[in-house]
């Protein structure tokens, strides 16, 4: 099931794609279909990702009893917002690769990686009008409306994580506001659109959006643990980059709120690179991984009770069960 419904993410996302494959903006296209893995050097399943996110939707949807090939078109759109959003983060962090390869603002400049980026996002949005081929116009608007709220807590989220940079007084409340936008956003909004195009009632509903919006928060604070402590071949993450580029994780805010001596080597001057296993080890003995992997463990029971109380059906929903617990369980 999963391969068919991968299958028909992939064909849906190349046609939405193809709105830009005319002759005088093909290179455009090109540009397009480079940052989504389908052209170009190292093109494949690697540079594509793993389509987590339309996964949710369509899974969560045929969870629901309703067939999941109507909802084809919003899989693909928060495919695209999501794809959006880390072309801009790619420029905004000056990143030079994702997934392995260049990114697109390495090969072509930033003027044109955001274009790219816009032309993603405008996309996403024609792709939910989409869906009018398939559901009453009341249904279309509400899963737009859901996207775009979406959209608005992605831009805040990351507004919070570029201005925290600058800051050196940031405390653990301060990080849940700027996860909540910058990762859990569009995993809430994928099982949320999933369950209203399942013409889910209101209370399973609001089930499966808090059950996305746990497992957001459950994925980054796993993520921040592998970003210090995880197995480099497993994770394909340097675990020193986050130190080194004092990345303002829950173990790093947690320890910093412990005023010890971990607090006091990070205000000083950036972590080098030849630190980095002295500073992780640090970070265990004051408490912070501990502290990390407890709250990890919390979000993952938070997500899991609430996709128990949506009562997925049939062979989607043990699917479902079974990606969920996947996401919230990575190697480390």
């Amino acid at each position: 099931m999963i391969n068919t419904l991968l299958s028909a993410i992939e064909a849906e996302l190349q046609s939405q794609v193809m709105r830009l494959d005319q002759p005088r903006t093909r290179h455009f296209h090109e540009m397009l279909t480079y940052h989504m893995g389908w052209s170009g050097e190292g093109a494949g399943p690697e540079a594509a990702g793993k389509r987590i996110r339309p996964l949710l939707v369509l899974l969560t949807t045929a969870s629901c009893n309703s067939e999941w090939l109507r909802a084809v078109p919003a899989a693909a759109a928060v495919e695209l917002v999501h794809n959006f959003s880390l072309v801009h983060d790619d420029i905004q962090d000056n990143s030079p690769k994702r997934r392995g390869r260049s990114t697109v603002w390495t090969k072509w400049g930033a003027p044109m990686a955001i274009n790219v980026g816009d032309a993603l996002f405008v996309i996403a949005n024609q792709a939910v009008l989409d869906l009018q081929k398939s559901y009453p116009a009341g249904t279309v608007v509400e899963a737009a409306a859901i996207l775009q709220n979406a959209c608005l807590e992605l831009t805040r989220g990351q507004f919070l994580d570029m201005s925290y940079e600058e800051k050196t007084n940031l405390a653990i409340e301060d990080y849940w506001p700027m996860i909540s936008g910058k990762t859990s956003a569009l995993l809430s909004v994928c099982a949320q659109i999933g369950a209203v195009l399942g013409n889910a009632d209101d209370k399973t509903r609001e089930a499966y959006r808090l059950f996305g919006h746990h497992l957001g928060l459950a994925f980054q604070v796993q993520d921040d643990i592998l970003g210090i402590w995880g197995d480099e071949a497993m994770t394909g993450k340097s675990t020193a980059s986050d130190l080194v580029e004092g990345k303002n994780s829950l173990p790093v805010l947690f320890a910093l709120g412990r005023q010890g001596k971990f607090a006091r080597r990070w205000k000083q001057e950036p972590i080098k690179i030849e630190e980095v296993a002295e500073i992780a080890a640090l970070l265990v003995d004051e408490g912070a991984r501990e502290y990390a992997e407890k709250l990890a463990h919390e979000e993952t029971r938070e997500a899991l009770e609430n996709l128990e109380k949506a009562k997925p059906r049939g062979q989607a929903g043990r699917y479902l069960l079974e990606l969920a617990n996947k996401l919230l369980k990575r190697e480390q």
